[in-house]
Formats: C-alpha cells, sequence, structure tokens
C-alpha cells in the first residue's frame, strides 16, 4: 500500500515537471519571437497638392535709394533736412561752404563778359577797315584813272611832266592805301579769333567753377525718405580719394518700391526663377504675412562668413555661399523701413493632386543590405552578395518600407518635388499602399524582410537622431 503511493507520488512528480519544463519552452518561444517583431507606424500612400518652398533670411531694402555723398571739400553751414522727412525731386537738402567757389564763377563770369567785349570790338574794327578798305579801292580806281589819261596827254606833250609826277604820286599813295587797309583787316580778323578763343576758355572756366559752385548745394535727385543723416551742420566733410572713401552726408530711399534682399543658399539657388512668388515675414511685425515676386537673382555667390563675392577673391574658399536674391513686395506698409530683419519664403514648384508621402518615411539603404538576411554573412559585404561586387553592394537606393502582411518590404521609389512634410513619389508606389512612417529611430534600422507590428494609437513622437 505504501509502495503504490510513493510510485503515484512519482508520477505525479514527473507530470508536474513535464508540464513546467513545456510552459517554460512555449513562454520562451513566444518572449522570443516578440523580440523579433518590430513595433512601427504606418501610413498609406495618397494624393494631394505638394508645395516645393526656399526660405531665406535677409533685410528690407527700399528697391532705389542713394548714398548722399560729399562732392567737395568744406564745412556744412546748412542741413535743411533731418532723418525721416520726406522731400521731393529738386528739394535742397544740404548747403557746404561756397565763399571761395562762389567768387571763382563772379570771376570767371567777369573774365568771359570781357573777352565778349573784346570781340566786339574786334568785330567793330574789322568792319571800320572794311568801310576803309572799300573808300581806299574807290580813290584807287579815281587814281588809276587819271593816270591813264596823264600818261596819254604826257606822250602826246599836252601835259609837264611834272603834272605827270602828281598823278603818278597820287595812284602810288592809293595803292599803299589799300595794302594798308587789307592788312588792318587781317590784323582785327586776327584779333577776332584771338578773342573768340578767349572767349572758349573763359566760358570753360565759368562752366568748371560753376560745377565747383553747384557741388557745394546737395539737392534730392527723386521722391523719397531721409533713412539716414550721420552729419551735422558745422562738420567738415572731404570728397573720396583712392584708398579712402568720402563723407556720406545722407541716405535717400525711394520708399514707393520695398523690397526683401535675402541670401538663398547655394543648394537651393538652382530651384529659384524669376517671377515666381514669396510670401514674407518680418520679424518687427509678427503674425503678419507680405506677399512679393522674385524680381532679381545674384550671378555671384557670396561667401556667407564674410559677404565677400567670390569675383572678388582670387583664393577657392569651400565654405557655405549664399546668392542674393531680392523680392519685391505688392502690398508693403507704410511703417516699413529699411534695414528690418525678414524671412522670404519663395515657392518654387507646385503639382497639384501628386501622389506623396511623408518625408520621414523615405529612407536609404545600401543594395547589399536588401539581401535575404538569413544569407547574409555580416563579415563581408561580398560574400553576402556574391552576384555583387563591392562596389555595386554599397550603392545607395533610396526607397520606403511597404507592408506585406506581416512584414516591411523595401521598395525603390523615385521622387519629385519636396514639400514642407511631404513629398512627390513619381514611380514605385501606388495609391492606397501601406508604408511604415515611424517611428525614425525604427526606420534607420527596419531591416527588408523584418517582421513588424502595426501600432497606429500612440502619438508620432520625435525620436533621438543622435
Amino acid at each position: 500500500m505504501i509502495r503504490g503511493n510513493v510510485k503515484n507520488r512519482k508520477k505525479l512528480i514527473i507530470g508536474i515537471v513535464v508540464v513546467v519544463v513545456v510552459v517554460a519552452i512555449i513562454g520562451f518561444t513566444v518572449a522570443h519571437n516578440g523580440n523579433n517583431v518590430t513595433q512601427v507606424q504606418t501610413g498609406k500612400v495618397g494624393k494631394q497638392d505638394v508645395v516645393s518652398t526656399v526660405s531665406a533670411s535677409g533685410e528690407i531694402k527700399p528697391k532705389t535709394y542713394v548714398n548722399v555723398g560729399a562732392n567737395a571739400f568744406g564745412k556744412i553751414t546748412q542741413l535743411y533736412v533731418k532723418e525721416g522727412d520726406r522731400v521731393k525731386k529738386g528739394q535742397m537738402l544740404a548747403q557746404i561752404e561756397n565763399v571761395q567757389p562762389e567768387a571763382d564763377v563772379n570771376a570767371n563770369r567777369a573774365a568771359l563778359e570781357a573777352a565778349r567785349t573784346d570781340a566786339a570790338a574786334q568785330e567793330a574794327a574789322i568792319r571800320t577797315a572794311q568801310a576803309n578798305l572799300e573808300s581806299a579801292q574807290a580813290n584807287l580806281e579815281h587814281a588809276k584813272y587819271d593816270i591813264d589819261r596823264a600818261e596819254g596827254l604826257y606822250k602826246a606833250q599836252l601835259i609837264a611832266k611834272s603834272d605827270y609826277d602828281v598823278k603818278k604820286m597820287a595812284y602810288d599813295s592809293g595803292v599803299a592805301q589799300v595794302a594798308q587797309a587789307k592788312a588792318q583787316i587781317a590784323q582785327y580778323r586776327a584779333q577776332k579769333d584771338s578773342s573768340d578763343r578767349r572767349i572758349t576758355q573763359a566760358n570753360a572756366n565759368l562752366v568748371r567753377s560753376r560745377d565747383v559752385l553747384q557741388k557745394t548745394e546737395y539737392a534730392a535727385p527723386f521722391d523719397g525718405v531721409i533713412t539716414n543723416l550721420p552729419v551735422r551742420q558745422g562738420e567738415t566733410v572731404v570728397i573720396g580719394i583712392q584708398n579712402a572713401p568720402g563723407s556720406t552726408l545722407m541716405t535717400l530711399a525711394d520708399m514707393s518700391v520695398i523690397t526683401a534682399e535675402v541670401k538663398v543658399d547655394e543648394t537651393d539657388i538652382v530651384n529659384v526663377k524669376l517671377g515666381q512668388a514669396a510670401e514674407v515675414t518680418i520679424d518687427a511685425m509678427p503674425k503678419k504675412v507680405f506677399h512679393g515676386t522674385v524680381t532679381e537673382i545674384g550671378d555671384n555667390a557670396v561667401v556667407r562668413s564674410t559677404g565677400v563675392s567670390t569675383s572678388q577673391s582670387n583664393i577657392a574658399s569651400q565654405e557655405a555661399k549664399d546668392f542674393k536674391v531680392v523680392v519685391t513686395l505688392s502690398d508693403p506698409p507704410e511703417n516699413l523701413r529699411p534695414g528690418l530683419s525678414t524671412t522670404a519664403k519663395i515657392t518654387t514648384a507646385t503639382k497639384k493632386d501628386a501622389l506623396a508621402i511623408p518625408i520621414q518615411a523615405l529612407t536609404i539603404r545600401q543594395k547589399g543590405d536588401l539581401e535575404d538576411k538569413d544569407k547574409k554573412d555580416k563579415s563581408s559585404v561580398q560574400a553576402a552578395s556574391p552576384q555583387l561586387t563591392p562596389a555595386q553592394a554599397k550603392e545607395e537606393l533610396q526607397g520606403v518600407f511597404v507592408i506585406n502582411g506581416k512584414k516591411a518590404e523595401f521598395r525603390q521609389v523615385e521622387t519629385g518635388i519636396t514639400g514642407t512634410t511631404d513629398i512627390e513619389v513619381t514611380k514605385g508606389l501606388k495609391e492606397g499602399d501601406e508604408i511604415v512612417t515611424g517611428s525614425y529611430k525604427v526606420l534607420r534600422t527596419l531591416r527588408n524582410g523584418a517582421a513588424i507590428k502595426v501600432d497606429n494609437s500612440a502619438p508620432k513622437k520625435e525620436e533621438d537622431k543622435s
């Protein structure tokens, strides 16, 4: 009886041990399989409008502005405007000391009048000499008539030789008077030519002195606003020379046309074209959006750290570069000021009803990594893909992970324009395909053909990208 109880007890213990082992094996298997399943978030491929934009920062500038610089050396005697004043074209802005230039103008004007008076006197003398020549020629003709008649009478011995000599002397005197009158005319004409040249010289001196005098007066070249006035009345200003800039009196800006001058990164400039629409925001005016159009694109790159154009440097630089882009605002506010910080978001492309996916779903894999993991030898990419060369195995492919049953399969895709959060797919997917969209950490390590578990209940969060 006791022996039977012992046997039954042994059987019970063996049965319990077997059950425990089976349960342990089942638990281990379930746990092992659970560890090989990757939890992912997914989304459907659909159609939507995709808008590609380029953002760039810069500052507000008027389309037309001018720095009014000193054109002469001297002291500022009058400042007719102050910063912020609106002025009209031709309005006086400033006056520099002009005593000497004004005196030079008066002296050259007097010299010109004197030269003109001398020229008028020479002209009168020429006319007088011309009259004297005509009178001498008339007298010569009369003397010629008398000498011809006297010569005939003398040959016929009808008059005495003394009478003939008198007529001869009168004729010779007439010839001399005509020659003298002609010489006087030539002399007066030469003097007139000299007077004309003195008039030209005096006129040139007057023009020069007037120009010097004019450079002491500064008038507005166009309607605008005084945006900068760095000088004060009584200060002395100087003109610029070869290696030294001159004094700047003020800056005049035409605020009727306002632009946002921004710097676009060299990787984005190829997408920016003239006429593209842009939205402009200004730091000083939050929550307001202004509209504009790209009206100018710079041809030369500017080194970001120095602001120097690459065309002005003989040394090649690997630093980041930008290109100047000007956006003309169509609805600028009246209280806008030059120099305000601004950001322009330029619309470079728009695709209506495009097949699109979230940008974060797009990933990169090497061709060798897409082989069946059961055949992969981690020590050698070439061993994992014997049909591929090492270079081919390292070729990077762009694609997404498509849900196929309970597995994620990598599918290569071709893309179009890139929006703010979505990117256009031109080849490789169709509408309705379910793709892995997150998380970032999962997409970074997810393998082709990996078992997955879809869980879209939790909100998508940004993973550590380190």
